[in-house]
């Protein structure tokens, strides 16, 4: 709407123009022609013509409406000539980011012409070679011209790339230092599925460019695409075994050429695999090698660098330049506080993913949406916005949700107890998921993850899994692990909601029978670490308006603790719902329901809210002492809480 807006002032104002410059030319060669022409009848330059005398008076009449209506036309002149600058000037900076990218693109075509031209060039010097049977074979003579320089890299560099300094200079320097060592470990760039790993691997390609001949790209996702991406370059360094049908020897004549020459950049893209890959990575020569994999160990041949989620301030510097709100080099605060507002919520919301930031700029940019509009879509609708790419993700044409379901489904077919652990995952808060309380609660979360209560080797063979694909990360000092929020959202959105249902019951019993005695201070440590997942699963509750015994009896624990740390607001609906479900589940005469009562009377007593603790005391106890007597020690306790109560209210009387 606000574009229409622009490009419609922009409109009015040439029309606007065009009328001004009408008026003026007319009302000079009118004022000319009249003088001329009195002066050719009387002899004088004089206004006394009738019909000038006529149009002064009428105008000296209406001299003041006259005045508003040209206030007015002046007024929207201006105003259009304003939106019709800030247009032209928006389009100069959407031409910019094109040049930028046809620059990238003409030096690609360049490298490719030179490429091209000095083969030529040597082919028509050099008589053909006939290719050989195999290249351990080949002496170094044998081998046909190479090319003076090689680039094969399949993206054009991203004009949005944001952050990742401190990354990219680690990995210059862990290359430099192999180099200087005479090895060739690989450095292996590891992530979740669309934190920007191959997008790191091409902004290095591009900014170290300079300092190698050769910069080769292999596609690793499967074996075939490996071995395709082989005999390309077998084609592109002119290799004289390229033409040979046996296709492993033309990786062999590959993996020979690297181990002899220098210079050279090597990047396996999407290798997951990596066993598949450590059998056609050089042993020697002196390039460089990089890896991008989602698996989180890399074992002894690459050493392993991790992508981490994106800050606040870049996600937002990526989010409003993606969405063309900010110019590429313009910083953030050239943007309104409303848009960067929303824009840190939906990086917040996003958890800080590259991809689906990008996502989100994409949309922004294609609808002409508000970036505040956009928030409050993806918070309705943040299933369907995540299944959403846009038209312009060449680089990474699927969107977040179709990434990690593929992801999903073959962890699924690799391990499914891992696949139904990950699930469990998803209704639990995302960070630092004690491995202790899913232990303790794993006999409610179904059979298929029974063996875990055995054994520990049957969770820590399904965390290497899920690692693997780095669908979670392990904090192996903390016994914790993390998932990333986004892979929560689209698990459960994946689910019909019955299936939803039976998950979130599960969890909700799971974290009941884990959580500590919170009348044992010892325990207060653990309380803490459990206490983001005990509150994950009080919003299931409310969610769901679970009514079963276990959700009143975990309520009752969580605000027993956070009333002990001195809570109270947190603690007091907690309680309320707790009393409300043991209404309903247990009976008005429950001794459960009494220890509710109690619970919420002390509250209100450590407030200062008598009022409000007498009857709930009064009530607890008849309870008790009708259960199970006077002498009782659970009836002693809460008569003496009672006392305690009135003694303090008789204080205030006196």
């Amino acid at each position: 709407m606000k574009e229409r807006g622009i490009a419609f002032l922009s409109w009015l104002w040439r029309m606007l123009a065009s009328i001004w410059g009408l008026l003026i030319v007319g009302a000079v060669a009118g004022i000319l022609g009249n003088i001329i022409y009195t002066y050719l009848t009387t002899g004088n330059i004089t206004f006394t013509d009738p019909r000038t005398l006529t149009l002064t008076s009428w105008l000296s009449a209406h001299l003041l409406p006259i005045m508003i209506v040209f206030l007015l036309v002046l007024a929207l002149t201006v105003c259009s000539y304003l939106a019709h600058r800030d247009r032209h000037r928006t389009i100069q900076k959407k031409q910019q980011v094109q040049d930028i990218a046809l620059v990238d693109l003409a030096r690609e075509v360049v490298d490719i012409g030179k490429g091209v031209r000095t083969a030529l060039e040597e082919r028509m010097v050099s008589p053909p070679i006939s290719p050989l049977p195999h290249a351990s074979s080949i002496p170094a003579q044998q081998e046909t011209s190479l090319p003076a320089s090689a680039w094969n890299v399949p993206y054009v560099r991203n004009p949005y790339f944001t952050g990742r300094e401190e990354l990219l200079k680690q990995l210059h320097e862990n290359l430099a230092q192999n180099k200087a060592a005479a090895l060739t470990q690989a450095q292996a760039i590891s992530g979740l599925g669309g934190i920007g790993k191959t997008q790191t691997a091409v902004e290095y390609a591009y900014r170290y460019r300079e300092e190698y001949r050769y910069v080769l790209w292999v596609n690793a996702a499967t074996r075939d695409e490996l071995i395709t991406s082989f005999v390309e370059l077998a084609a592109i360094l002119n290799l004289p075994e390229r033409q040979e049908k046996d296709q492993l020897k033309i990786v062999a004549a590959v993996k020979q050429w690297l181990t002899t020459r220098d210079k050279w950049l090597l990047i396996f893209d999407n290798a997951d695999d990596l066993a598949l890959v450590e059998d056609v990575l050089p042993s020697g020569g002196k390039g460089h090698l990089i890896l991008t994999t989602r698996a989180h160990a890399t074992g002894t041949r690459a050493n392993g660098i991790e992508v981490e989620k994106m800050d606040s301030q870049k996600g937002m510097l990526l989010l409003l330049r993606r969405a063309k709100v900010l110019a590429l080099d313009a910083p953030l605060d050239h943007t309104p506080i409303a848009d960067r507002t929303a824009a840190a919520a939906i990086v917040q919301e996003m958890d800080g993913l590259p991809l689906a930031i990008d996502q989100a700029g994409a949309f922004i940019e294609e609808t002409q949406c508000s970036v505040s509009d956009y928030l409050q879509r993806y918070l309705q609708r943040q299933a369907v916005l995540l299944k959403r790419r846009g038209g312009s993700g060449k680089d990474h044409p699927e969107p977040v949700a179709t990434t990690w379901s593929l992801s999903f489904e073959r962890v699924e077919q690799l391990d499914p107890l891992a696949a139904e652990l990950l699930r469990c995952f998803a209704f639990l808060a995302p960070d630092a998921i004690p491995e202790q309380m899913i232990i303790d609660g794993v006999s409610e979360l179904g059979t298929l993850l029974q063996p875990i209560s055995e054994n520990a080797l049957p969770l820590d063979e399904a965390l290497g899994t899920l690692l693997r694909f780095s669908l979670v990360q392990r904090k192996r000092d903390e016994r914790t692990f993390f998932i990333h929020r986004l892979v929560q959202a689209i698990l459960i959105g994946s689910m019909d909601a019955q299936t939803q249902r039976n998950y979130a019951e599960r969890m909700v019993k799971a974290v009941k029978q884990a959580f500590p005695d919170v009348k044992d201070y010892r325990n207060w440590s653990r309380c803490q670490q459990y206490l983001p997942h005990a509150h994950a699963c009080a919003d299931l509750i409310a969610t769901w308006e679970f009514m079963f015994p276990e959700t009143g009896a975990l309520l009752n624990k969580l605000a027993y603790y956070l009333d002990d740390r001195a809570q109270y607001e947190e603690a007091e609906p907690l309680l309320k719902r707790a009393i409300a479900i043991g209404e309903k589940m247990l009976g008005p005469e429950h001794p459960d329901l009494a220890i509710r009562l109690n619970n919420l009377a002390n509250l209100y007593q450590d407030q200062g809210k008598y009022e409000e603790a007498e009857p709930l005391f009064k009530r607890a106890l008849a309870i008790y002492e009708q259960k199970f007597g006077s002498a009782h020690p659970g009836t002693r306790t809460i008569r003496e809480n009672y006392s305690i109560l009135l003694r303090t209210m008789n204080k205030q009387k006196d």
